[in-house]
């Protein structure tokens, strides 16, 4: 068992490894379709779990499991990755950041209906101040409108929340690693058959920012990220870990500054002092 700080750390920086997924998908965007994006970062994370498996002789998971990897498969490795490229094919990174930033009261309630545990009131009061903030703001940048970009955005965080809950769940019982190896080693045959299919119509120009970005999205934001995620997500519990996510677009929103060139919205930081002093709330809010 670890600690409870060793686990705030670990859930801290599989956020901040996320933090840097939407600048690296659009790197990979420059020489990649979105469909091919999409299955080429599955099926390369699916191989490269299924050989970390290998090595290290993993089991394969007891059958109360695997519905739980299934969901994980179908919403970190497939959903969601689809959903955000997608996105960002209209949508600027600091948009799309700020959108994603209910995820963690999306997947605080989806931990509350798996589990059956109920958060105390200030958490939930917490947790809701700092997704109508990111709301907020995200409604700011598009003038109340919310576009196709943003309905992509939202279907993806319904589909990761779900993921992250059961991956939560299940790393309290098995390693974190093996979760998210697992659960990419089930989409593999749908992150095979989607690169196969997009491949002919979306002709692939290889250059090194998309193929940094891809690397980048598949050994990290797919694979390495959620090693260390479900890892503190188990010693700290699900509805904690999930609400460190809400500084996630405040670090992308510098990401997007400092390596897209993409100009920073005059209310970023006031939602920065929001977002933080609603983490620390919900770090001291008991379940």
């Amino acid at each position: 068992m670890i600690s409870a700080r060793t686990g705030t750390l670990l859930a801290a920086l599989g956020v901040v490894s996320f933090s840097l997924s939407f600048p690296a998908t659009v790197r990979a965007l420059d020489g990649f379709g979105p469909w091919t994006a999409t299955g080429v970062r599955g099926l390369l994370a699916g191989l490269l779990a299924a050989g970390c498996l290998r090595a290290a002789r993993v089991p394969v998971p007891a059958r109360r499991d695997r519905a739980g990897l299934l969901t994980v498969a179908a919403g970190c490795v497939v959903g969601f990755p689809l959903l955000t490229t997608l996105a960002l094919q209209t949508s600027t990174t600091a948009h799309s950041a700020v959108v994603i930033g209910v995820l963690p009261l999306a997947t605080a309630a989806c931990s509350a209906a798996l589990t059956g545990r109920r958060p105390s009131r200030t958490f939930w009061t917490a947790a809701g101040a700092g997704a109508l903030a990111v709301l907020a703001f995200t409604l700011g940048q598009s003038r109340g409108l919310p576009g196709t970009g943003d309905l992509y955005l939202f279907g993806a965080l319904l589909l990761c929340a779900a993921g992250y809950a059961q991956g939560g769940r299940l790393a309290a019982r098995m390693p974190g690693w093996q979760v998210i190896a697992w659960g990419c080693v089930a989409a593999l045959p749908v992150s095979a058959l989607v690169t196969a299919l997009a491949l002919p119509r979306e002709p692939v120009r290889l250059t090194a920012e998309a193929a940094a970005g891809m690397a980048y999205i598949a050994a990290v934001s797919q694979f390495g990220g959620f090693v260390v995620w479900y890892r503190g997500m188990a010693a700290v519990g699900v509805p904690r870990a999930s609400q460190i996510q809400l500084a996630q677009p405040l670090l992308t929103l510098v990401w997007a500054v400092l390596l897209m060139g993409e100009d920073l919205a005059p209310l970023a930081p006031v939602t920065a002092v929001v977002v933080l002093a609603c983490i620390a709330v919900t770090q001291r809010a008991r379940s």
